[in-house]
């Protein structure tokens, strides 16, 4: 059977044959000069190894990362002191005092140690995730060769995943290509002048702070050891480099270098490697090399393309093409400012996220971290951390609707992995079952409360994390999976199931005590974060308890235990409209101290939950859209993405795109290189800017894309439900909704013109149809005209694996 897509294609262009790679549109953008600072460098990964090169022309350098490098190490972070204090802390809650329960949980509920250390954790025993090093190739040119350089070209090429340099230098073409193989799982580096003996280089390796650099046999070796925050003995690491030379040209070994002479052609192998897992990082790099090193770059290259393929083309987007295109991306973003008009700007953001998601995480290891896999320092921003008060999260929203769902499962095993660390941190503060974890997550398992309670204190991570093991059976329909997972989002419920405590002045089930992550209310004049429930805790745990209901359903188990859940469902306070129109952000009606605060939590329920509907809940709806406005638009990068999907939700797809169009904007002024005092925004390589480089805006938008073409939150299939007007003709192919079914459409004037929807699974379909007086529907069923039932606007279909469905909208 092809794949649905392909059979979507199909069906969208008018049955041309199997299409091929070749005939997708080239996704790209380049440069004209070499970059200037790293967010203008190509960032290259295959889920496990990143290269980021900056093109440099008399000395070029390429960041090397490894998604597994992490100092630091596993600590007992649990204050055995911590529940001691619980009951004081919420009777003060209870009390109205909320200033002296704050007071007390800085002294008394946080972690054992310094925590992150604020964020700055490389030396603690949280750690950090961390640069691995740099390899640097210092370039030699012919004396007679003329200093001029000429038609220089940077390029990222998003189908290949592959980045491109040309340049000449007198009458001499250089050319280099880099990838880092999603086929061998090493870096690879290809180097060539077209004139013989004009390729002359040395390449190096160095790294800052202690490390080992050393020639071994004809390789180049970097190799150290983290500190684990105690003593030296953290994770083991190595770099090796082996030089090709296929044609012609001599390799000279020194003590810590590689010399090339009078070639014209070279080929580097970069392998890279932890200890991580118990592997023996040494004989991992020695061994990628040793099965890379027979073949040529053309098999390197095929083998690279294909496995990287078979994932980047299941979906795509068509937007049109734009006079912005021919333009160095620099020199583009800023054109987009002023001008505002690209949409084929928008529909490459959009494949940049699925290029990100496929180079930063892969199944069997870890999920990618606040800067994915890239960083170029020791102490990355915040140790690069996994944050869980939705950094981490939103990095995987583009997973299941984009067609990338086995990029979801690193996220779920990583979550896996926290039960027996959360299991304690739920006994030894809360005195609860199950499991929990706060704001903070490391390659360590670290599940305490952070150091500091005005944003360590949010303790409904583990929660959210359930939503996206659910999340990925609703698209897969995979039972067995979610009879594996199933004990993981029960024990997340039982915590809040023993946690969860009367509220005397209301006699409401509360969360005490919490926060509404890292914003703060103003109380006696001062600004206070510690609170005895919030707005969104109730949404995750109502949630949750939702979703543990169902999949119990499903799965024919744990009746009692549902009713128990269902009965404290029932005493969760709704989510509540105040006096001013918007959504309460706490229980109370607190003062805001920061009212255009980044996180806008309380929205939950709105996007990525579902509780919140224009149709269903339309009080609740223009309370979100009243709440959106008071917040504002400009913000950091990840926050103004997740406005898009709020705006998508809300079916307001101009406010959206005028979202997206700030994202946009540029966070380096045009031939700048300081970025200080700019805010949140994008990069000159597209990363998105915090600031400073944070990879969830760039995931979140991506999602937020895909959120104006197609929903299916609210059970039934919506096609264009937010589409902005910027874009009145297009086409998308391979998103999928609940059920697993993916999907493609075209549209012109703003109208559908084709669908088709083909489905992995059998699964009840329900799909949103326009008024008959303004469209009428053609249906076919795998190539047969159809007569289905629509009722209330909505087409009922149940299907079977390999069906496909073709809607043809025909307009009066």
């Amino acid at each position: 059977m092809k794949p649905c897509h392909i059979l979507s294609l199909l069906f969208l262009l008018g049955g041309c044959a199997l299409p091929q790679k070749e005939q997708a549109p080239v996704w790209s953008y380049h440069f004209d000069a070499p970059a200037r600072i790293w967010e203008e460098t190509l960032p290259l990964g295959n889920g496990r190894i990143g290269m980021m090169p900056d093109g440099g022309i008399e000395r070029e350098t390429f960041v090397l990362n490894e998604i597994s490098l992490w100092s630091g190490g596993k600590q007992d972070a649990a204050n055995p002191y911590a529940n001691r204090y619980l009951n004081f802390i919420r009777q003060l809650l209870f009390a109205g005092r909320n200033d002296e329960a704050q007071d007390l949980m800085y002294k008394t509920f946080v972690c054992r140690g310094e925590g992150s250390g604020q964020g700055n954790g490389a030396n603690l025993p949280y750690g950090s995730f961390q640069m691995l090093g740099h390899l640097t190739l210092h370039y030699t040119y012919l004396r007679e060769t003329e200093d001029s350089i000429a038609d220089y070209r940077r390029e990222l090429n998003l189908n290949e995943a592959t980045a491109g340099l040309s340049f000449r230098r007198g009458s001499i073409r250089y050319r280099r290509e880099a990838f880092t193989s999603f086929g061998s799982d090493l870096g690879v580096i290809h180097l060539s002048a077209d004139k013989e003996n004009a390729l002359n280089f040395t390449l190096g390796m160095n790294r800052p702070g202690e490390c080992e650099v050393a020639s071994l046999g004809r390789d180049l070796v970097l190799r150290g050891q983290l500190p684990n925050g105690t003593d030296d003995r953290g994770m083991r690491y190595m770099a090796r480099v082996r030089v090709v030379l296929p044609r012609s040209g001599y390799l000279s070994v020194s003590d810590t270098t590689l010399s090339v002479q009078n070639a014209s052609e070279a080929l580097l192998l970069v392998s890279m490697a932890t200890d991580f897992g118990g592997k023996d990082e040494a004989k991992e790099a020695l061994s990628l090399l040793d099965a890379a090193e027979g073949k040529d770059l053309h098999a390197l290259r095929r083998e690279h393309t294909e496995a990287y393929g078979r994932r980047f083309f299941r979906a795509g987007l068509n937007l049109g093409a734009s006079a912005g295109e021919r333009l160095p991306m620099d020199r583009r973003l800023e054109a987009f400012r002023s001008e505002g008009n690209d949409p084929a700007l928008a529909a490459l953001y959009f494949q940049f996220g699925r290029y990100l998601l496929i180079s930063s995480t892969r199944p069997g290891l870890l999920p990618p971290n606040l800067q994915g896999l890239w960083a170029n320092t020791l102490q990355t921003p915040w140790n690069g951390d996994y944050h869980l008060n939705i950094n981490l999260q939103m990095n995987l929203w583009p997973a299941e609707v984009t067609n990338l769902s086995e990029l979801h499962l690193p996220l779920i095993e990583w979550t896996r992995r926290q039960v027996a660390s959360g299991e304690e941190t739920a006994r030894v503060y809360y005195r609860a079952r199950g499991w929990v974890t706060h704001i903070l997550g490391n390659l360590w398992e670290f599940t305490a409360p952070g150091e500091h309670p005005s944003w360590g204190a949010t303790n409904t991570s583990a929660a959210w994390l359930c939503r996206h093991l659910y999340q990925h059976y609703r698209y897969t329909q995979d039972r067995e999976y979610l009879r594996e997972v199933y004990p993981v989002m029960r024990g997340a419920a039982l915590f809040f199931s023993d946690m969860l405590v009367e509220d005397p002045r209301s006699l409401y089930l509360v969360t005490a005590p919490t926060t509404s992550p890292e914003n703060a209310f103003l109380f006696k004049g001062r600004p206070i974060h510690v609170s005895a429930g919030s707005t969104m805790d109730n949404q995750i745990i109502r949630e949750l308890f939702t979703n543990v209901l169902e999949a119990a359903s499903i799965l024919d188990t744990d009746s009692a235990f549902a009713r128990e859940l269902a009965d404290k469902r029932s005493r969760l306070k709704p989510t509540t409209i105040g006096h001013d129109g918007r959504i309460m952000e706490w229980l109370q009606p607190y003062e805001e101290a920061e009212p255009e605060h980044r996180h806008v939590s309380h929205l939950y329920g709105l996007y990525p939950g579902s509780e919140i509907t224009p149709e269903a809940t339309p009080d609740l709806a223009e309370a979100a859209r009243k709440t959106l406005d008071a917040r504002g638009d400009r913000s950091t990068g990840w926050s103004m993405a997740w406005k898009i999907n709020f705006w998508a939700r809300l079916g307001e797809g101009d406010r959206a795109h005028k979202l997206l169009c700030d994202l946009l904007s540029p966070a380096v002024p045009y031939g700048s290189t300081d970025y200080r005092g700019q805010g949140g925004g994008t990069y000159p390589n597209l990363f998105c800017s915090h600031p400073p480089f944070q990879i969830d805006g760039n995931f979140g938008a991506c999602a937020g894309i895909a959120e104006l073409l197609l929903q299916c939150h609210s059970g039934c299939i919506e096609l264009l439900p937010a589409l902005p007007s910027a874009w009145p003709k297009g086409s998308f192919y391979g998103l999928r909704v609940y059920g697993g079914a993916e999907v493609s459409a075209t549209w012109e004037g703003g109208r559908l013109q084709k669908v088709s929807l083909c489905t992995p699974t059998s699964y009840t379909y329900r799909i949103k149809l326009p008024d008959r007086s303004a469209a009428d529907v053609g249906i076919k069923l795998n190539g047969k005209s159809a007569s289905l039932p629509i009722f209330d606007g909505l087409l009922t279909i149940p299907l079977e694996p390999g069906d496909e469905l073709l809607l043809d909208y025909r307009y009066p």
